[in-house]
């Protein structure tokens, strides 16, 4: 069973409906009201906590600022008195390690021809590069003869190869892998 009536004439709808558009359109500015309120509410409220807040925030920071400054000024006077001394010593005494032996004096710097390597380097260096070379030119020699060797063993008939192919009836095969007969 519902609990609407749905019998109604339409005059009484229409009647509901004008009902309900009277009611939207003084709802529609009331509630624009009602936000523009609670706008102006928040606002207040924050120039008010602001205006609360200001003096308490600014004395807070004052007693920091009272509380802190002594404290820096003793850390400043103890690191004066204490600190500094022992770095500047410990600093001196790292220079003095660090510092290089007095100089000795040194030769004259060698220019134009003394500056050339001395003759003993050259001559060694050419040994030593005629003895590689030497090595190099021995080596490759041996390679083509024995690569020369192995050709000329392969290109050669062995003799019996050399036997079969003096032989006139021996046969003889073709591209093609047919053995034929001497006179086909």
């Amino acid at each position: 069973m519902s609990l609407m009536k749905t019998n109604r004439t339409t005059d009484e709808t229409s009647t509901i409906g004008a009902r309900a558009k009277d009611a939207a359109a003084q709802a529609v500015p009331v509630g624009k009201r009602a936000g523009t309120a609670a706008v102006l509410g928040v606002r207040q409220g924050a120039v008010g906590a602001k205006e609360w807040a200001a003096p308490r925030v600014q004395v807070a920071v004052r007693g920091a600022r009272e509380w802190t400054a002594p404290r820096l000024e003793d850390a400043a006077d103890a690191v004066t008195t204490a600190v500094a001394p022992k770095v500047s010593s410990t600093l001196r005494s790292t220079a003095s390690y660090v510092r290089p032996p007095t100089p000795t004096p040194t030769p004259p710097a060698k220019t134009g021809a003394r500056r050339l390597p001395d003759w003993r380097w050259v001559v060694g260096l050419g040994a030593v590069l005629a003895a590689a070379g030497t090595t190099a030119a021995v080596a490759m020699r041996r390679r083509y003869a024995r690569a020369t060797a192995d050709a000329k063993d392969a290109t050669e008939p062995d003799a019996t190869e050399q036997a079969a192919a003096d032989d006139p009836a021996a046969e003889a095969s073709s591209v093609n892998g047919r053995v034929t007969t001497p006179g086909n």
